[in-house]
């Protein structure tokens, strides 16, 4: 069980990020949140903050875009 979201994670994260970095907003699901902050600051650096101030802001932006798309 442990085994299958470690590879869908990290394989399925990496592209999305860089192909859609708003879709990144689909960290809503908790189990999501906890794998996300590894790959984001390492893809974000700049955006490191994401964990305090990034988090409300993309959750915002990213409800229109989940939503309307």
């Amino acid at each position: 069980g442990v085994l299958r979201p470690q590879p869908l994670a990290g394989s399925g994260n990496e592209p999305c990020v860089r192909q859609c970095p708003d879709s990144t907003t689909v960290i809503q699901p908790p189990a999501v949140v906890v794998t996300f902050p590894g790959p984001i600051l390492s893809s974000f650096p700049q955006d490191s903050v994401v964990g305090s101030a990034g988090a409300p802001v993309l959750a915002a932006s990213g409800a229109s875009h989940g939503y309307g798309g």
